[in-house]
């Protein structure tokens, strides 16, 4: 695996490492930014998301552009979930709309694995998508980062 960078904090990980792993990724995904965001990932980080089986930061851009183009208005909130010393496993729920208006509140699990440098060498993620009403919707802070005040997860009951 090839490297550039450090990406703290570093495996192994402890219960608060791992939650501020869990956060920054959190906080990446909610910039909508692909090449920033790719640069968590090694240089040949492997995915599998649901269908799609991205390799390297060339293609995960290509994903996430891809990705946003479709999922409008896109709000994310992760958790964690378990942890060893390089792997983490989080589970996710996100809501966006499609080009219709349609909103969709899409919950599912990752499990991540890192290299010494804190940078993601693996990415498996398991994704379902549950059409929902505008005015049931429940991630409702501006674009960008979820307020330190925003529920999370398992306050919100998900």
């Amino acid at each position: 695996m090839t490297n550039t960078g450090v990406r703290p904090p570093l495996p192994p990980f402890t219960l608060e490492t791992a939650k501020m792993k869990v956060r920054a990724a959190e906080d990446a995904w909610n910039s909508s930014n692909p090449a920033a965001i790719a640069l968590a990932y090694t240089e040949d980080s492997r995915w599998r998301n649901r269908h799609e089986f991205p390799c390297g930061r060339r293609e995960i851009i290509e994903f996430l552009t891809r990705k946003w183009q479709r999922e409008h208005d896109y709000r994310l909130i992760k958790e964690l979930w378990a942890f060893t010393d390089a792997r983490i496993a989080v589970r996710f729920a996100y809501e966006w709309h499609d080009a219709a208006g349609q909103w969709y509140r899409s919950y599912g699990n990752e499990n991540w694995e890192f290299d010494e440098y804190g940078l993601m060498k693996y990415r498996y993620a398991s994704i379902n998508d549950l059409a929902i009403q505008v005015q049931d919707r429940k991630f409702l802070w501006p674009r960008g980062r979820r307020p330190d005040t925003h529920p999370g997860l398992t306050e919100l009951g998900f």
